[in-house]
């Protein structure tokens, strides 16, 4: 249980982390934040407290269908990735005020797998997961539509859109709209879901249950 904690605060914490280097590298961000992205141009509120609020609105659908990804992850991602990301961000933006483009793309990939790294922990301690990854995790467990790694690319590619369409209807330019929903979103809207998979497999679940434990 000891482990589970750790890796369960460590996946959530890391996560944070890499939403504010997915935002320093500007080539779009995972597809839950692009879906934040666009509705925070809608709600004039910090970021932090918004996140909070929508994750309280998706806790619903996993209390509702299935409470076993509710735990101490669920409610450390809730009450602390958003103001982790916001505090990150503003950290490497002092840091790096103006990245180049070599740094941005060295941002993205770090990004990428920094982030999968930290679901995959989190996922794998089985303490409680994120709200949003709870929604495919229940789809695919619960309901068996389908395997995770396919409702996942579903479920962010819909993040992605209503995104979009939320930050231009909040009055964001066309042009602005690759820095949430850019290559770097593309990436993890159809590849989050397998790189997850993979670092649970050789990963997270050989942090859980060392060799010598076996």
């Amino acid at each position: 249980m000891k482990r589970r904690i750790i890796m369960s605060v460590a996946g959530v914490l890391t996560g944070a982390v890499s939403v504010a280097i997915f935002k320093m590298a500007a080539f779009g961000v995972d597809p839950f934040q692009s879906f934040m992205s666009g509705i925070s141009t809608l709600v004039p509120i910090s970021f932090g407290t918004l996140y909070v609020i929508v994750n309280a609105v998706l806790l619903l659908f996993s209390l509702v269908f299935d409470r076993h990804y509710i735990g101490i992850a669920t409610f450390i991602n809730l009450f602390l990735l958003g103001y982790v990301t916001e505090f990150s961000y503003k950290l490497f933006r002092f840091i790096i005020p103006e990245p180049s483009m070599t740094l941005r793309i060295i941002f993205l990939i770090v990004g990428i797998v920094v982030i999968c790294i930290g679901s995959s922990l989190y996922i794998t301690a089985d303490l409680g997961v994120s709200t949003y990854d709870a929604v495919a995790l229940i789809m695919a467990n619960k309901w068996k539509i389908g395997k995770f790694k396919f409702i996942r690319i579903i479920t962010d590619l819909v993040c992605v859109v209503s995104g979009c369409i939320m930050f231009l209807a909040g009055g964001g330019e066309l042009r602005a709209i690759p820095t949430i929903a850019g290559i770097g979103t593309v990436i993890t809207a159809f590849f989050m879901g397998p790189l997850i998979e993979f670092f649970c497999t050789h990963f997270a679940r050989k942090l859980l249950v060392p060799e010598e434990d076996k």
